[in-house]
């Protein structure tokens, strides 16, 4: 077992998500620190660890590429930097997915440290390839029960190496947010399972590494769910996504007005909202200038896929969250 823990600021909260990990009653794991700050701020990853220096932030997807490409364990388990597991994180689930042979992903339980309420008990998709925490905010008895989830959030999360040597690994080109959906999304066409294990738990800071709602995030996160979408969805919703994203603007417009939602956090958090139309339209520029390679991607993806576009549908119905709840979670 291998935990990847790639970091920008280290500092307090990593040596605390690292002192969690010495704590933990599985006891067959090392971990990787990978530090993207360019400035080698890592000393030490524990008694336990080793640190990969990069010389510039290589993003979320590349460093966790790069704890794999270094280990051979059975596991891989992704664990962001600001979060403190559970004594009985990694043994729920390493339990969830020996189980679970078919589950190549087991999402934690992960709870917003600050509120007590969940963070993600998995992932849910929106019809314009948005992808959200499921049961974010919700008090964790909601759900308390091991099930099947569409996603894992690669805040706190398990993969199996022989789905990833099979679908490959984290698209490096997203840099920050989204990686997780379109790797879950990748392996969930190819068959493999994603199971929820409520017992694995992490306390996460949210969004520490750019900002609860900064220009940054909204870029990437928008720009990302096209990539996804292009390379992932069925052909359906790819055309149809123009017009499904529309109306989550109208929604966000809305919310906005009644100083809720992602908008409305963006203004308190200093920012002009006038700037979001302006980031919208970079993102979907970055996108075409990128969709001759996006395409292919979806070509050589294709290959790989186990299931019918129906039974994907069906799957995607089944872990549906609305345009509204987008803009307002």
């Amino acid at each position: 077992m291998t935990v990847a823990i790639p970091t920008l600021h280290a500092g307090e909260p990593l040596a605390a998500c690292l002192r969690s990990l010495d704590a933990q009653t599985f006891h067959r794991f090392e971990v990787v620190v990978i530090d993207n700050s360019g400035k080698r701020i890592v000393e030490s990853a524990g008694s336990r660890g080793r640190v990969i220096h990069n010389t510039y932030n290589a993003g979320f997807g590349q460093a966790i590429n790069q704890a794999y490409r270094t280990s051979e364990t059975k596991y891989i388990a992704t664990l962001n930097d600001d979060a403190h597991a559970d004594p009985a994180w990694l043994e729920e689930l390493v339990g969830c997915a020996e189980r679970r042979p078919k589950a190549g992903m087991i999402a934690s339980r992960v709870m917003l440290g600050e509120t007590g309420t969940l963070d993600s008990a998995g992932m849910l998709i929106a019809a314009d390839g948005t992808s959200k925490q499921r049961g974010h905010g919700e008090p964790p008895s909601s759900y308390e029960k091991e099930n099947d989830a569409l996603l894992c959030s690669g805040s706190a999360a398990l993969y199996r190496r022989a789905m990833l040597e099979e679908i490959g690994l984290f698209d490096e080109t997203f840099f920050l947010y989204c990686e997780d959906t379109d790797l879950g999304l990748r392996g969930r066409w190819a068959g493999w399972e994603c199971a929820y294990a409520p017992h694995a738990t992490v306390e996460h800071g949210y969004s520490q590494s750019a900002g609860k709602a900064s220009p940054l995030k909204a870029y990437y996160v928008e720009r990302n769910r096209l990539y996804c979408a292009v390379k992932n969805l069925p052909w359906g919703m790819v055309l149809a996504s123009p017009f499904t994203a529309f109306i989550r603007y109208l929604w966000h417009g809305l919310a906005l007005l009644e100083g809720r939602g992602k908008a409305s956090e963006f203004r308190e958090s200093g920012h002009d909202v006038f700037m979001l139309p302006f980031l919208v339209l970079r993102a979907h520029v970055a996108m075409l200038w990128r969709l001759p390679r996006l395409l292919a991607e979806r070509r050589r993806l294709k290959a790989l896929r186990k299931l019918s576009a129906a039974d994907f549908r069906a799957l995607l119905r089944n872990n549906w969250i609305s345009l509204r709840e987008v803009a307002l979670q």
